[in-house]
């Protein structure tokens, strides 16, 4: 029998699961409602169950989470706002569901690993990926390869230099004017008391300010990790010029300091996979348990 993978993109909203071999290979999807850790991860086992077996799973996950795999925490989501998933096991029911080999990554790690994989960082040796939605967060990759630390990273909450002009206080709850803070999707709306998709008149310049905020971020990534592409996504990216925005933003903003040709043209970049990089991700993770 061929091999089955089985992916999940596990969001504060929802849990996309698929079965398959990648992404140009998806034989069922689904999507289930964020609920309770319990209600929630009983769909996703029947769910597999259903269309399974699957011979391994990867997961993406929205966090904070516990991925060192000696710590009494493994799988745990920690310290996350969502209510309800405080310190909530995702990891161990889903391997005693479904008894096969779990692959666990934070959603954005898996999204630059999908891209990495099949999309937009293919053929690359470093490769950022960074979502801007409901929050903002980045994965790095070098080589393939998750960059190991004590913790993943936290993008989105690095400090940016507040724009001239702009009296917004900042969503975060933890730091107020980080980088989730200024230019997340409920910045926006925060800001200009409507949602990204709604913006109106109010468009241009909520592009040139996100784009200068997200490219204050950027440009902290680019001098500390020197990835050869940023990878933007999330639903805030698909803002009118806001990719272009950001990248012209960020070499503005260098200053002519270790700015490179390349950093010039196609250097921060849409997302190959479009929407399916998270669930693109989870089927590479399933196949490093193989």
């Amino acid at each position: 029998m061929a091999t089955l993978l089985g992916s999940v993109e596990a969001g504060g909203t929802k849990f996309v699961c698929a079965t398959g071999t990648g992404p140009g290979d998806i034989h069922r999807r689904t999507r289930i409602d964020t609920t309770t850790p319990e209600e929630t991860l009983s769909a996703v086992v029947a769910f597999f169950s259903e269309h399974g077996p699957v011979d391994a799973l990867g997961v993406a996950t929205f966090g904070p989470v516990e991925l060192r795999s000696g710590h009494p925490s493994h799988g745990h989501i920690t310290t996350t706002p969502k209510p309800g998933w405080q310190n909530a096991d995702l990891l161990g029911p889903l391997r005693n569901g479904l008894g096969v080999p779990v692959a666990l990554e934070t959603d954005v790690t898996g999204a630059a690993l999908g891209e990495w994989t099949w999309g937009a960082g293919a053929g690359l040796r470093s490769v950022v990926y960074m979502t801007v939605g409901t929050g903002i967060g980045g994965g790095v990759l070098v080589d393939g390869r998750p960059l190991p630390g004590i913790s993943h990273a936290e993008m989105g909450h690095v400090l940016v230099e507040r724009q001239a002009g702009d009296g917004y206080p900042g969503h975060c709850p933890y730091h107020r004017d980080c980088l989730e803070g200024m230019a997340s999707g409920p910045a926006i709306e925060g800001r200009w008391g409507r949602p990204a998709e709604d913006l109106g008149d109010a468009l241009d310049e909520a592009v040139r300010l996100e784009a200068a905020y997200l490219a204050a971020g950027l440009r902290n990534v680019v001098y500390i990790l020197a990835p050869e592409r940023i990878i933007l996504g999330g639903g805030v990216s698909n803002l009118p010029g806001l990719v272009d925005g950001v990248g012209g933003a960020l070499v503005e903003q260098m200053h002519g300091y270790a700015t490179l040709p390349e950093h010039r043209s196609g250097y921060v970049v849409p997302p190959g996979l479009g929407s399916d990089s998270g669930i693109a991700g989870g089927f590479a993770l399933a196949r490093s348990m193989l």
